[in-house]
């Protein structure tokens, strides 16, 4: 069984580090990995009476994969108790030398990914997708009021400066994927047009909090009994940062007439836009003037980062039909930001 996920993980090293640790005792059971992602790897397993999902980064690390982690790890263990529904994490290792990357184990989520499909219940009551598309604002709304000071994430993020940042720091992050050998360099329309414009309209109002970074229908669980979310997943962008950049993120990805959304979700009983708008202005108390900025924002933010996907399938370190798949996405992005920005 070990030599069957000794590319991913070395079970025995898991086992023996576990035993350190007081989880649990005996063997691993039922090793299996998740899918959904494109990055990092999940594991679902068993050991004595109870389940865990393991994460760590993928194979091919990044320069700041470890660190990644240990930010999960981090934010998971301090949003214990608070409104933010999220995977409860049960112990974390920091250090790179055990198995070779920063990892932790979390409490598994009764719940499924809607970008994979929907279940009967889910696929055939409107008034449940509806409920699922409300949810969603209500999740970062729940996110952004977390005191982050009293959490002891003050250092998450630096957030002096944040929105002058934003243009300089995403088009440096495309630039650098010049370096990843076969890739061509980008193809994105309005890549430039669409940074001055965010450059020239910038708000001067931003107002910290933590943000997910990467909010959408692909990174949550939902209930399996109606349209809760179970879980908000996949954190490794989290940071302090304006919240309202979620929000923009959220309506950057959600499914538009005759449009699928980058994350292949579209049921027709979705609330609209205009209505999750004002679903998240119910539930926080931040105003919402300048939400177009954010909207373009998320955007280019998001185009970007999947085009770094793109480029390291260029260079044979992602598969190519996520790279082309993720790439149509970018442009797609930036064909929505343009439209906004008229």
């Amino acid at each position: 069984m070990s030599r069957m996920f000794a590319e991913v993980v070395d079970l025995d090293v898991l086992t023996d580090w576990m035993d350190s640790r007081g989880l649990e005792t005996g063997s691993i059971e039922e090793p299996e990995l998740i899918t959904g992602g494109t990055q990092n790897i999940l594991m679902r397993f068993r050991r004595g009476n109870r389940s865990f999902v393991f994460r760590r980064p993928p194979p091919h690390k990044r320069a700041n994969s470890d660190e990644t982690m240990r930010r999960e790890a981090r934010v998971l263990a301090a949003l214990a108790g608070t409104a933010v529904p999220h995977p409860a994490l049960v112990d974390a290792c920091p250090d790179e030398g055990v198995l070779g990357a920063a990892f932790y184990l979390m409490e598994p989520v009764d719940g499924f990914n809607p970008s994979l499909g929907l279940p009967p219940l889910h696929e055939g009551d409107r008034a449940v997708q509806r409920r699922m598309g409300f949810a969603m604002p209500e999740a970062i709304a729940a996110l952004g009021a977390v005191d982050f000071n009293a959490r002891g994430l003050a250092d998450l993020g630096k957030f002096d400066g944040w929105a002058e940042r934003q243009v300089g720091r995403w088009r440096k992050q495309l630039d650098s994927y010049s370096a990843l050998p076969g890739y061509p360099g980008p193809d994105i329309p309005g890549v430039d047009d669409v940074g001055r414009w965010l450059e020239e309209r910038r708000p001067a109002d931003a107002r910290p909090g933590l943000i997910h970074g990467d909010f959408h229908f692909a990174n949550v669980l939902f209930r399996h009994d109606g349209g809760e979310l179970a879980a908000v997943v996949d954190w490794e962008l989290v940071t302090i940062g304006d919240p309202l950049l979620d929000l923009g993120h959220l309506l950057c990805s959600w499914p538009r007439r005759g449009i699928t959304s980058v994350v292949g979700f579209n049921p027709p009983g979705l609330p609209s836009q205009d209505e999750v708008i004002a679903h998240y202005a119910a539930h926080s108390s931040r105003d919402l003037g300048n939400l177009l900025w954010y909207r373009v924002l998320a955007c280019y933010r998001l185009g970007l980062i999947l085009e770094g996907t793109h480029a390291r399938a260029c260079a044979g370190l992602a598969p190519k039909e996520t790279g082309d798949r993720l790439h149509a996405s970018t442009v797609s992005l930036f064909e929505q930001a343009l439209e906004l920005i008229g």
